[in-house]
């Protein structure tokens, strides 16, 4: 965690994929829509607010490819998009899910049963 982070700091200009979470100060909405949109950035966004409804509109203001409200900006579903929009992402808005799903996993075929079969069948 890194609190105190301000707008000229590389932890709010560049993209970080790790364990790091940039903490900043807004005094209301306003300003956390405008430091939220003050970046080239935009590949997920984690809102965490008493108030959904709030959160989504808010959410609705900056433009990310993922969004999240009151969860982690890392749950994400390998069944969707997974992209950003402006300098971030895979491009998802035209290769889709399905390319990513490709792009990034292994396909591996898993069979379970609580107990072995009877051999032979």
């Amino acid at each position: 965690m890194l609190a105190d982070v301000t707008p000229d700091t590389p932890a709010f200009t560049e993209e970080i994929f790790g364990p790091v979470a940039p903490v900043l100060r807004f005094r209301d909405a306003e300003e956390a829509v405008r430091l939220a949109t003050a970046t080239e950035y935009g590949l997920s966004l984690g809102i965490v607010t008493r108030d959904v409804m709030r959160g989504l509109a808010l959410a609705d203001r900056i433009p990310t490819g993922i969004v999240h409200i009151n969860d982690q900006t890392v749950s994400d579903e390998a069944n969707s998009p997974f992209g950003g929009v402006a300098a971030s992402g895979t491009g998802s808005r035209f290769g889709g899910a399905a390319a990513n799903i490709e792009a990034f996993t292994e396909t591996r075929r898993v069979t379970v049963r609580d107990e072995p079969p009877a051999y032979p069948f």
